[in-house]
């Protein structure tokens, strides 16, 4: 369903995907006003139930992903089914032509099958390993350190992230893919075929940020450390209240800003005597960085959450308080309709719910509201009558051979 004046009206993406990484690049597309059509198995793909779930059992999870976005059923199994999609990924138009998707392509949603379709198609296709092989985010992410270093200081138990981090950023890289690949295809006429996967995803952030570099060089150190922030000072530490909160000092105005709050200068400058330490530097900081916690932790402990929030606040503090997902949306104004992106939307069958807008905010294109989630294959005949502009007896042809619903 194109939006018009949006960024991205003009593409038409056909989605065939399921979990996490392939559904948010198809997401992210839509929310900036793509056509972004998810087909889907006549009884829903694999993550069709994913938790979290309403007491209806429908997923929270899927509606999440999957907003404002066509959805369409095909039985998927069957040889005419599968040329149906083929049909809708390869349907005229100089923007469309685009086809993502994370499940096995074989047969004739293969990539040489649609391609001798439609030469120019562009195909972005998710893998687990660069082989070939399955991995999804939560065997990737044991296999790449994080969580031997994640943890309460001096346990050696492995702690695994809750997040799917690499999969969030592979579905991110899956929209740079398709536009970059899009306009190449607009400069050259060529279309393509492009692989992305999972593990390569993670191994190319951990690249980025020293990790393999440290390995390498030998200079490694495999502890867990509790929520210190790495290669600078960043703790957590508990009012007199008992809540929690984290505190920051990456930058000098924002360690300045510590100091200076919590009045706390001739402790550090007993430290910086003590250990020939200079706090002024990011390096020292995080050497010393349990020495330091050790002066700021009598001085959080000593404040209720309220006071401490004024005194961060007059001081421009770099901090946060610890809060659940429900805390999340009652207290802060970034979870609420004070913020643009953020609003409250009828969710069809289900009532209203928290939906969020693109994050990507454009001061002279068209900003595109939240799109709630289409009720799964509701769209099934406006986009065959749309795209592959069949008549109402040729769709009802389709629904009594049960290739459709």
């Amino acid at each position: 369903m194109n939006l018009p004046n949006a960024a991205l009206s003009d593409l038409r993406i056909v989605e065939g995907s399921a979990f996490v990484a392939a559904p948010l690049g198809g997401l992210t597309l839509a929310q900036l006003g793509a056509d972004v059509i998810r087909f889907d198995h006549l009884s829903g793909g694999l993550d069709f139930h994913r938790w979290p779930v309403t007491n209806e059992n429908q997923s929270l999870f899927w509606i999440g992903l999957n907003r404002g976005k066509s959805s369409i059923q095909v039985d998927l199994k069957s040889s005419k089914g599968r040329e149906i999609v083929s049909d809708l990924i390869t349907a005229p138009g100089k923007d469309a032509g685009i086809f993502l998707t994370n499940l096995p392509a074989k047969d004739e949603l293969s990539y040489e099958a649609l391609k001798k379709k439609r030469p120019d198609l562009i195909m972005v296709s998710l893998t687990g390993n660069y082989d070939g092989t399955s991995e999804v985010d939560y065997t990737v992410h044991p296999a790449f350190g994080y969580p031997l270093i994640t943890g309460p200081l001096g346990s050696n138990a492995p702690v695994n992230s809750v997040l799917p981090t690499w999969d969030l950023i592979l579905g991110n890289m899956v929209a740079i893919a398709i536009l970059v690949a899009e306009r190449k295809r607009r400069a050259t006429g060529e279309g393509e075929f492009i692989k992305i996967a999972l593990s390569d995803v993670a191994l190319s952030v951990v690249g980025a940020l020293g990790r393999l570099s440290q390995a390498h060089l030998g200079t490694e150190k495999i502890q867990a450390d509790g929520n210190f922030l790495y290669g600078a000072f960043g703790a957590n530490f508990t009012t007199r209240d008992n809540f929690e909160v984290m505190i920051v000092g990456l930058t000098p105005r924002q360690w300045v800003s510590i100091k200076n709050s919590l009045d706390i200068q001739d402790g550090l400058k007993e430290i910086e005597e003590k250990h020939d330490g200079n706090l002024d530097l990011e390096a020292d900081r995080y050497r010393l960085r349990r020495e330091i916690s050790e002066v700021i932790r009598p001085a959080i402990s000593a404040i209720d959450l309220k006071d401490l929030s004024e005194i961060f606040k007059k001081f421009n503090v770099s901090w946060s308080k610890y809060q659940t997902f429900t805390e999340l949306l009652a207290n802060d104004p970034r979870a609420s309709e004070a913020n643009p992106i953020f609003s409250v939307k009828d969710q069809e069958d289900i009532g209203e719910l928290p939906n969020i807008s693109s994050p990507i905010r454009f001061a002279n294109t068209h900003n595109l509201e939240a799109q709630s989630a289409h009720k799964f294959g509701a769209d099934t005949d406006e986009v065959l009558k749309r795209i592959l502009q069949l008549d109402q007896g040729e769709i009802q042809a389709l629904r009594d051979s049960k290739l459709i619903n």
